[in-house]
């Protein structure tokens, strides 16, 4: 059990998958530009992610390996996460209209979030067991999601600040996010 939660830990704070490992950078800057949006997407991305994440690795096992298709993995784990976003945009559409408008274009995205691509390979690449590839595909959206809101909250008082006219928009979004990195850098320090 305390192995699970050191995992877990890890997988939130020593290696986000934000801000870390570099994946899923487009809907980080795109979609924190307001805390709801920021929310919502981190919403979507922990059930997609989890979702994903029991979906390839049981198709990697139970299809891919035995029948020797290995080589189509990357393909096989596209197509699945496609499906699933499709699945939860046709989802919020119905359930949660005002979460969908706001999103708009971010939602879609997910299909192409290297963040979510990148979670399932790493699950299977360390040849992770059920258990384990179900945290890591639980802990690393959670971290993206705590990342994001974070930098949400960030750039929503940058909003009101005077920011220098060179720097304002998407170069203050950038000297923000790094500085918002080297502070999850500080996290691997204290191990």
């Amino acid at each position: 059990m305390r192995d699970l939660l050191l995992f877990t830990i890890s997988c939130i704070l020593l290696n986000n998958i934000l801000l870390i490992q570099y994946l899923g950078n487009c809907p980080f800057l795109g979609t924190s530009k307001r805390m709801e949006t920021a929310t919502g997407m981190a919403m979507a991305v922990v059930f997609v992610l989890v979702l994903a994440g029991v979906m390839t690795w049981l198709t990697r096992k139970y299809i891919l390996v035995p029948f020797n298709l290995v080589y189509l993995q990357t393909i096989v784990f596209i197509l699945v996460i496609a499906a699933l976003v499709q699945f939860v945009e046709m989802f919020l559409r119905k359930s949660i209209p005002v979460l969908y408008s706001g999103l708009g274009i971010y939602l879609p995205l997910i299909t192409t979030n290297c963040a979510v691509l990148g979670v399932c390979l790493i699950n299977v690449n360390e040849d992770y067991d059920f258990l384990q590839m179900l945290v890591s595909s639980f802990a690393y959206p959670v971290g993206f999601g705590l990342a994001l809101i974070l930098f949400a909250g960030v750039r929503e008082r940058i909003l009101l600040a005077r920011v220098p006219k060179p720097l304002q928009d998407t170069a203050i979004g950038l000297i923000t996010a790094g500085l918002l990195s080297l502070t999850f850098f500080a996290f691997k320090g204290m191990v």
